[in-house]
Parts: C-alpha cells; sequence; structure tokens
C-alpha cells in the first residue's frame, strides 16, 4: 500500500488521529500558500481538502481530482447613491467636474485606511462598475495617496459607458470625469494608471483585458488619449498593440498640458473635445510621412537603436538577445534539440524579465508532456525518478501555477498560418505576449497555390510571418528542419553544421530572417551557431557552445567541448 508521501502529503513525524496541513494541488496557486487546508485522517489513510475538493485514500488512490477556481475576488462596500460631501463637490469643482457628473459616476467619500501613510483618512470614492454592479473602488485622499479595493478584481473604470462606435482611453480617473464632463461618455481609465516602463512583469498589468475582451470587441474605433509623458508613451504603444493598430487613433495634447483633466481646466470643454475629435489615425502600413515617425527619430536621437532581452547565459549575452518584432529563423539536425534549446530561451526569458509566449508546438504533444518539459527547465529537476531526486508535488504545481502565467497554446484544428495568426493574435489582446513560436515549420498545413512555385510560396509566407511579428510587436520563432545535410566526409555518420540556406524551399528563409540560429550537437556538447543577425545591437555572429542535462533540459554555458 502506498504512503501518504506518494501522494506529496508531508506533516510532522509522530502525528496522529486527525490533521490538516497544506495540499500539495492547490496550496501552491493560492495567496495563502502556507494555510492548512488538507484534512488528513492518519489511521483511516484518507485525505479530503476543502478548498480544491482533491480527495483519496491510501488504500484505493485519488478519487476525486482537484477542482481549481477562479479567484475568490471580494466586492468592496460601497453603496450606489451614497451621498458626497460638500467640501469634496468643491474640490471636483476646482477640478471642472459638476456636481451632476459626480452623481451619474456614483462618485461618494468616506473614511479610509491608506497604507501610505498608515492612517484612516477622508477619501473620495470613484466605483468601478459592471452592469450596474460595483466590482472595486479606487481610494484617493488630497495628497494624491491612492489605493484600491482589497482583494477586488481589477476592471476598466467606465467599463459600462463602452459603446460600439468609439472608445476614449485615458490613464485617470479624473481624467475619465472630465471626458465625460465634457460630453465623451465612451471613455475608460487603465485601473492602475501608466505602469513604470521598467515594470519586469510589464504584460501582467493589463490582466483585466481577459474580462474586457467581448465587450471590447464591439468597439469599431480606439481614441488613446493618456498622459504626455514616458509611462503614458509606453502605456499607448501597448495599447494600440493589443487593441490593432488599424482601429487606433492618437491624441495629441496641446504643449502646455498633459492630460485631458488638465485641458478642461485650462480651455475648458471645447478644447477638450477639440482635442478629441482631431485625434490622428495610427500610421497605416505601407504609407508614411515624416510627421508619422518624428517621436521614433526623436527617441533614436536620444537612445540610440534598441537592443534586445539578455537571455540568461552570459557567453550568448553579445551573441545574440531577443528583441519584439523580430523574427527568428532557428534550425539544426533532427535530434540536436532545437525545440529544447529554445525552449529554455523562453523559460529564461519569462524568469528574468515576465515574458509571456504563445507556443504552437503539435510534435510535443500531448501537451502535458511539452508542459512536463518546461517544469523541469523551470524548477531545475527531474519529472520522473531517475539517478536525481525527481520534483516534488509542491515543486511541481508551483511550476504549473508560474508556467500558466507566462506560456499558453495554440492548436488549431487546421494550422494553417493565417490560422495560427488569428489565435496569435487573440493572445496578444487577451494577454499581451511578447513572443510566438512555431515548432516546426513541416507541421503546418500548407495550402500551395497551383500557380505559386515552392520558392515564391516560401517567400511569400516568410514576408508574412515577418510582418506580423513586426505589426504585433512580438518575437516571432520559426523552427524549420534542414533537408540538404552534407557528411564530413564520404561514409562519415557525422554532418556539417546546417545553415538556413539547406531548409527546404528557399534561400530566403536566410535572407528575409532577422536572425538565423544553428543548433548543433557535437561530442556530447551543444553548439549554438549564430549565423545571422540583421541589427548589430542585438547580437553578432559566433558560436556559443553548452552541456545539456537530459534528465531536467537545462543548458550550461562552457568555455569549450572535448
Amino acid at each position: 500500500m502506498r504512503t501518504f508521501l506518494d501522494y506529496g502529503i508531508t506533516f510532522n513525524p509522530g502525528s496522529s488521529g486527525e490533521i490538516k496541513t497544506i495540499c500539495p494541488q492547490c496550496s501552491g496557486q493560492r495567496k495563502k500558500k502556507n494555510y492548512p487546508c488538507l484534512n488528513v485522517n492518519i489511521e483511516k489513510g484518507v485525505w479530503h481538502c476543502w478548498h480544491c475538493d482533491w480527495s483519496g485514500t491510501l488504500r484505493e488512490g485519488v478519487w476525486r481530482e482537484p477542482q481549481y477556481r477562479k479567484p475568490d475576488y471580494q466586492k468592496p462596500r460601497h453603496i450606489l447613491n451614497a451621498p458626497i460631501s460638500e467640501e469634496w463637490k468643491l474640490w471636483l469643482n476646482k477640478r471642472g467636474i459638476s456636481e451632476q457628473t459626480m452623481k451619474s459616476n456614483q462618485l461618494a467619500n468616506g473614511v479610509v485606511y491608506m497604507p501610505q501613510i498608515e492612517a484612516e483618512v477622508d477619501a473620495i470614492r470613484f466605483p468601478f462598475i459592471r452592469n450596474g454592479e460595483i466590482i472595486n473602488c479606487k481610494y484617493r485622499d488630497k495628497n494624491k495617496n491612492f489605493r484600491m479595493a482589497a482583494g477586488a478584481e481589477r476592471l476598466l473604470y467606465g467599463f459600462d459607458d463602452i459603446e460600439s462606435e468609439y472608445l476614449v482611453w485615458v490613464e485617470g480617473e479624473m481624467d475619465k470625469l472630465s471626458l465625460y464632463e465634457a460630453g465623451l461618455k465612451s471613455c475608460v481609465s487603465v485601473p492602475d494608471g501608466a505602469p513604470s516602463p521598467k515594470t519586469k512583469n510589464y504584460s501582467s498589468k493589463f490582466d483585466y483585458f481577459e474580462s474586457s475582451m467581448e465587450r471590447l470587441s464591439t468597439v469599431k474605433q480606439h481614441i488613446i488619449a493618456v498622459d504626455n509623458d514616458e509611462p503614458g508613451m509606453k502605456l499607448q504603444s501597448e495599447l494600440v498593440r493589443r487593441l490593432g493598430p488599424e482601429k487606433c487613433a492618437l491624441v495629441n495634447w496641446p504643449s502646455d498640458c498633459k492630460d485631458a483633466n488638465e485641458v478642461l481646466c485650462k480651455y475648458g470643454e471645447a478644447v477638450l473635445v477639440e482635442t478629441i475629435e482631431q485625434a490622428r489615425p495610427v500610421p497605416i502600413e505601407g504609407l508614411f510621412n515624416v510627421t508619422d515617425a518624428y517621436e521614433d527619430v526623436v527617441n533614436l536621437y536620444q537612445n540610440g537603436v534598441v537592443g534586445g532581452a539578455y537571455i540568461g547565459w552570459e557567453n550568448m549575452r553579445d551573441l545574440y538577445s531577443v528583441r519584439p518584432g523580430d523574427f527568428t529563423v532557428i534550425t539544426g539536425i533532427p535530434g540536436h534539440g532545437k525545440s529544447e534549446w529554445t525552449d529554455a530561451v523562453m523559460v529564461n526569458l519569462a524568469k528574468l524579465h515576465g515574458w509571456r509566449f504563445a507556443v504552437f508546438s503539435p510534435e510535443n504533444q500531448p501537451i502535458s508532456l511539452h508542459i512536463k518539459k518546461l517544469a523541469e527547465k523551470w524548477i531545475s529537476k527531474p519529472f520522473f525518478k531517475g539517478t536525481r531526486p525527481r520534483m516534488t508535488l509542491p515543486e511541481l504545481n508551483q511550476a504549473t501555477e508560474e508556467l500558466n502565467k507566462y506560456f499558453d497554446f495554440v492548436l488549431p484544428e487546421s494550422p494553417t498560418l493565417d490560422a495560427l495568426f488569428k489565435l496569435i493574435r487573440v493572445e496578444v489582446l487577451r494577454r499581451g505576449i511578447n513572443g510566438a513560436l512555431l515548432d516546426p515549420w513541416n507541421e503546418l498545413e500548407h495550402s500551395r497555390p497551383s500557380h505559386q512555385s515552392e520558392t515564391e510560396y516560401i517567400s511569400d509566407s516568410l514576408r508574412k510571418m515577418r510582418q506580423f511579428a513586426r505589426q504585433n510587436n512580438i518575437a516571432l520563432w520559426v523552427i524549420a528542419h534542414p533537408t540538404k545535410m552534407q557528411r564530413i566526409e564520404k561514409g562519415s555518420t557525422v554532418y556539417e553544421v546546417p545553415t538556413p540556406y539547406d531548409i527546404a524551399g528557399s534561400a530566403n528563409w536566410r535572407n528575409k530572417a532577422d536572425n538565423c540560429i544553428t543548433v548543433y550537437r557535437a561530442n556530447d556538447c551543444v553548439e549554438v551557431y549564430i549565423q545571422k543577425i540583421r541589427v548589430k545591437e542585438i547580437g553578432r555572429i559566433g558560436v556559443a557552445k553548452f552541456s545539456y542535462d537530459i534528465e531536467t533540459g537545462e543548458y550550461t554555458p562552457i568555455r569549450d567541448c572535448f
């Protein structure tokens, strides 16, 4: 008969009777990770988790699988149609907000604890309402201290005001109220303002998109009217990327104003409306003028060409970094570890920079097998029993919880390039992914028109991939197998290092890619050849060598191989 340890259930030696301990199935996924939610009867050999319902016996094994639950959000205690004090009315009036706008947007005030100053203060309350129900609430005092309701769901401020014809995006509640005052009611504010451009997990600051997708998908035009500062410009770029440049227009504030409320206070409603109405469309692909690129030119002048993200191995710091918008081709002899190495790159980017990915990898099916490989790299322990201790169930739960934040898998029924791009585009909007992997090229469903040669078809497909990466500002990797492999010498079983020219179909694999990489295994060593780098700030041509741990799928840089 099995023991509790076989199921990852741990408790103090010498325990007896009925005890409580952490659940190896769900505790790692909860905020209170050390809260004992698993009831265990040691004598009877049974267990049951009150949180995820995972249950079983030592004699019969697991008889009820864990039921994973959505986050248990708390709703704030804010009463609709609550009064607002005369003092706060005067404060809002000075900022151009009328009593009617206050009433329509359910503003109120009251005493609330403000953690920044560790004191209770009188604060104005901005309720976040969805379908007439208060979901969250933001509190602000007169010294610009803010806080959201604890444990509440993040939501766009003004969600119920979204209309299909247009939607204005701002980054503060006062800006939303200013546009409401001017008659532009279809306006939302991001819940936490513009995140710092240096935020590690930048994409995670937009998780409220997931619950808003259905409503946002009905909007014909998005007008981006965020603050005219560095965080605001970063926010603008992210909103355009997610919402689609073809649907977006950008607002230019007057030179002496940085946001909507400042325009309202200085120039009044008419100027504010005129400024919004003069929003310029995001440049149409293929048609530009100097004004369209002016901000990029100034940024280039001040900061130079932006390099890529460090991928975690010191021996590749100067050779290859990853930049959103770049299209990279990875090739190598079958069995030499192209997919394993690319998985390791993505895991490193997730850990170091909080990047998120959409992965098409039919050769790594079922998905549980692919998750197993990623989990080994994440935890640095084997999944199965072997020569070294395997990962524990709590460690596996920790890995899957983290991987769920950063990896989604794309598997359309008919995996054409267009079908994949459609799903990846959804991931850009829903999750703000930073990268996508197509692994391998030959598993895509190819329907080459009869009038096209293979070379023309490959060229057209590569153009689409490069264009898609740039339009959505994601790093796109495509793994493609070589078909022309040259032996080192006649009769040898050893092959030369492949190049992109050896991939079936066309020399365009090298010509049209931004970067080209070959993964090659030689004498118990993995060699990663950087064979093309389009922009020198991203890296340079060269080779990096690694030892490969077959039990964990990890790559360790080495100086040389023998």
